[in-house]
């Protein structure tokens, strides 16, 4: 019920919130302190967290030495806000979990669609305008631990993307509830 919900309507107040919580764990992967977002609204704060990870993923890439590193944590931090999530909305099966990933990613601009057989296919994504595919392929190690929180410990893996040229995101999830 609460999943229906969710896909009708989120507070901004929630939307906010949920955002900041992301914020910090990719403040906290990055091992960086986290800029100051208070009286930004929503879209704002999008905006400067889109900004955060690209200069904090391109530094990360300018150095070379921590990308692994940096890669797990991200993972590892998302992936435990997924499984909060999964506990919170009750999440039992895969379509369940993709449904929850469908409405959290069209919270932040991501056009998420997905199929039965665990085909994805992003349209249209916000962060596209501000990443380059390496700094795409470094941060999706978030999508990642979403994915597989949500799920249970599923697989998201994506096999194109709309940050090194192709006209969509595609990708498959596997694995999971």
């Amino acid at each position: 019920m609460l999943q229906k919900i969710m896909q009708l309507y989120i507070p901004a107040f929630i939307k906010k919130k949920k955002l900041k919580e992301l914020f910090r764990l990719t403040a906290d992967a990055f091992q960086s302190e986290l800029p100051e977002l208070r009286g930004f609204s929503f879209a704002e704060c999008l905006s400067e967290y889109a900004l955060f990870t690209k200069e904090q993923a391109e530094g990360c890439l300018k150095s070379g030495s921590l990308q692994e590193e940096i890669k797990l944590r991200l993972y590892q931090n998302s992936y435990l806000l997924g499984r909060n999530l999964r506990k919170c909305l009750h999440i039992k099966t895969w379509e369940e979990a993709a449904a929850a990933l469908k409405v959290i990613y069209k919270l932040i601009g991501i056009d998420f669609q997905y199929d039965r057989q665990g085909e994805i296919i992003i349209q249209q994504c916000f962060f596209s305008k501000y990443y380059s595919g390496e700094v795409c392929k470094l941060i999706s190690s978030l999508d990642e631990g979403l994915a597989a929180g949500l799920s249970g410990g599923g697989r998201l893996c994506f096999k194109q993307r709309i940050t090194e040229g192709d006209s969509c995101c595609k990708g498959y999830f596997s694995g999971g509830l």
